[in-house]
């Protein structure tokens, strides 16, 4: 019996080591495979340009006329326009600054570019801004700016199409305006 039971106690001891040994490779053999310290060295230059879209401007058609009405009564600023390709009156912003430091183009408020403005068989626009609306904005001496300016949907906008204007004296006597832009 000393035989069999030596027999037995080596297979024992062999069942044993197989079972230790898959245990550990059950643990310890993912570990192993998906465990590296693999490194390596790569150069690479890469090379771009980055461009911002360009919202077009709108453009002066002729030289703006000061119209001063009767005795400075309906006096008006009259300029000469077109849109760009692409967009429609309904993207025409209109702003407003008079000349001095520090001086700002806001929206010119209570008035309506498509009432006060007539297409032209050419594709251009002629636009009449009632002094009226511009207030003290445009008294004694003072120049006005008056602008037009494409704002995209993205609210980007574009640079001005712009004209000054000045009132005059009295009544519109002297009163002039000029094309700041082309």
């Amino acid at each position: 019996m000393t035989g069999r039971a030596s027999s037995r106690f080596s297979w024992k001891k062999a069942r044993l080591f197989l079972a230790v040994v898959a245990l550990l490779a059950l643990v310890a053999g993912p570990a192993a495979v998906n465990g590296t310290l693999a490194g390596w060295n790569d150069t690479k230059e890469s090379h771009g340009e980055l461009i911002a879209a360009k919202v077009p401007a709108p453009g002066l058609t002729q030289d703006c006329q000061f119209r001063p009405g009767l005795l400075g009564l309906g006096a008006r600023v009259r300029i000469f326009w077109k849109l760009p390709d692409g967009y429609q009156l309904d993207d025409i912003v209109v702003k407003a600054s008079t000349s001095g430091l520090g001086s700002v183009l806001a929206p010119l408020t209570g008035f309506s570019l498509s009432g006060n403005s007539t297409a032209n068989g050419d594709g251009t626009y002629t636009t009449d801004v009632p002094t009226n609306l511009l207030g003290g904005l445009l008294g004694l001496g003072s120049e006005l700016e008056i602008a037009f300016v494409v704002e995209h949907e993205s609210g980007w906008q574009s640079e001005t199409a712009a004209v000054a204007s000045n009132a005059g004296l009295l009544a519109g006597i002297g009163g002039n305006c000029r094309n700041l832009t082309s």
